[in-house]
């Protein structure tokens, strides 16, 4: 096996890590603003678990990089290293970065404030990020 082969594969991993980390802190953000908004609102439970829920899609983006880049490998490992990792980092931190944008409009929610359509709205602009990073990974 040669190093551009190992690269390929790492780039493999990567992809599909740092997604799958990004999406599991930025739901994690999410849901702990919602167990405390429960508390005070427990009606808009439904409201919460869309918003603790939006920042799993970067990690199933990551997934479909992976399998994208999968039959590259052999002949192209470095360049699957490079597009894995990019994409992978851009999924993870606009996961994390869309967990807190949800978690502050869960918040506000809980405080009785109307925002839950303004804050899908704003959570949706780092997730604009992690489509961009998959459809360049389309495009090389």
């Amino acid at each position: 096996m040669t190093l551009e082969t190992i690269l390929g594969y790492l780039g493999l991993g990567l992809v599909l890590a740092l997604a799958g980390i990004g999406s599991a802190i930025g739901t994690t953000i999410a849901g702990n603003a919602a167990e405390g908004g429960l508390k005070k609102k427990p009606e808009a439970s439904g409201n919460f678990m869309v918003l603790s829920a939006l920042p799993a899609t970067q990690g199933i983006y990551g997934f479909v990089a992976f399998f994208m880049l999968m039959g590259n490998v052999p002949e192209q490992g470095l360049k699957v290293f490079g597009i894995g990792l990019c994409v992978g980092l851009v999924c993870m931190i606009s996961a994390i970065r869309q967990g807190k944008v949800c978690a502050n409009g869960i918040v506000g929610v809980s405080q009785g404030h109307d925002v839950f359509t303004n804050t899908l709205i704003y959570a949706a602009l780092p997730e604009f990020y992690a489509i961009l990073g998959l459809v360049g990974a389309l495009m090389v």
